[in-house]
């Protein structure tokens, strides 16, 4: 917790200083009426009661005094809160090597199942989309409010072919841009703002840098490979394109070092690439995560949902300290009305 006028802390002084004298009034009167009662009056002049009803009224008097003080300076708490708007891309490698056994049943349907149930609990505020990667990558769900949809293109994913993942961030990156201009502001000249069919300069729609707004929706895309890049362009030349999206692209290295691809008669060691991924995930801003088993991922897919659709804002909590001291000061008086017929 930060305080813009801290200074104003001071005042939290004279409540101990009252706390203090408080307690230094009650043993004093208590050895007055000890000393100079008799017996038979002590009861009437410090008549028997129990001890913390004595205190308790007091008490939260002083710490409603406390919260005024407190929140006469100013107190400002760092809070996570949802985007009111978010965009984040699910690429999943759908090579034949997501058909290796080391994750059982297989890497890939260990890997649509932790892919749904993240989708599944991203925020409300946060729009989904899929990218399926093989020899090419392809949009097998655009970003959409339809958490059904994505599901559903996530279940039915198969595995065959190459690995793509340079293909896979221009294809998230394309996306991005396509859903930054139909949200942007129509275009004064007359331009369609929707239309990032092709870029600025007629080729990928992710080569577009001026697609993007000034203030663009924050978008994320979270890539799984279990292999190296074997086709289309490298993870190395999708840096530039998830940059100019304004794109992070969380990766996750997927399998075990000893996974293998085969009949059984001929096998094929299936690892993954983890120092690209790594670098990709370092050059556009996310964060590189591995996975060896299916808890494993699952656990990573938790982690990166903590994160994504998520903010962090400074906000000031002086009116819920001003509620909080004034509902102990009307319960200090209702308590000491009820108990000693005294307002405190």
């Amino acid at each position: 917790m930060t305080f813009t006028s801290p200074l104003f802390l001071l005042a939290l002084v004279p409540v101990a200083a009252l706390a203090v004298a408080y307690m230094v009034l009650r043993r004093r009167r208590t050895r007055y009426a000890v000393r100079f009662a008799t017996l038979p009056m002590l009861d009437r002049v410090a008549p028997v009661r129990p001890r913390w009803r004595r205190h308790l009224a007091t008490a939260l008097v002083l710490l409603a005094l406390a919260a005024f003080a407190t929140a006469a300076a100013g107190p400002q708490m760092r809070l996570r809160v949802p985007y009111e708007q978010a965009t984040v891309i699910v690429a999943l490698d759908v090579s034949g090597s997501m058909e290796a056994q080391d994750v059982p049943p297989d890497r890939l349907t260990a890997a649509k199942a932790a892919a749904v149930e993240f989708v599944r609990d991203l925020p409300e505020t946060v729009q989904v989309g899929a990218v399926a990667f093989a020899g090419d990558a392809t949009l097998v769900a655009p970003v959409t409010d339809d958490r059904a949809l994505v599901e559903n293109a996530i279940g039915s994913l198969e595995a065959d072919g190459a690995t793509a993942i340079g293909e896979a961030v221009f294809t998230a990156a394309g996306e991005v841009l396509r859903q930054a201009a139909a949200s942007a502001p129509a275009d004064p000249a007359g331009g369609t703002p929707g239309d990032t069919t092709r870029g600025a300069t007629g080729g990928d729609p992710a080569d577009d840098v001026g697609a993007v707004p000034a203030d663009p929706i924050p978008a994320r895309l979270v890539l799984l490979s279990d292999g190296f890049n074997t086709a289309g362009r490298s993870p190395a030349d999708s840096v530039r394109a998830a940059l100019e999206a304004q794109m992070p692209v969380s990766t996750i290295a997927y399998g075990t070092p000893g996974g293998v691809i085969g009949n059984g008669v001929r096998t094929q060691s299936a690892p993954a690439d983890a120092d690209s991924l790594r670098r990709l995930a370092e050059e556009t801003g996310g964060h590189f995560y591995s996975a060896e088993s299916g808890a494993e991922l699952d656990q990573v897919y938790e982690d990166i949902g903590s994160s994504i659709g998520w903010r962090t804002e400074t906000t000031l909590v002086t009116t819920p300290l001003i509620l909080l001291g004034l509902g102990l000061a009307v319960v200090a008086t209702a308590l000491s009305l009820r108990w000693f017929s005294r307002l405190v």
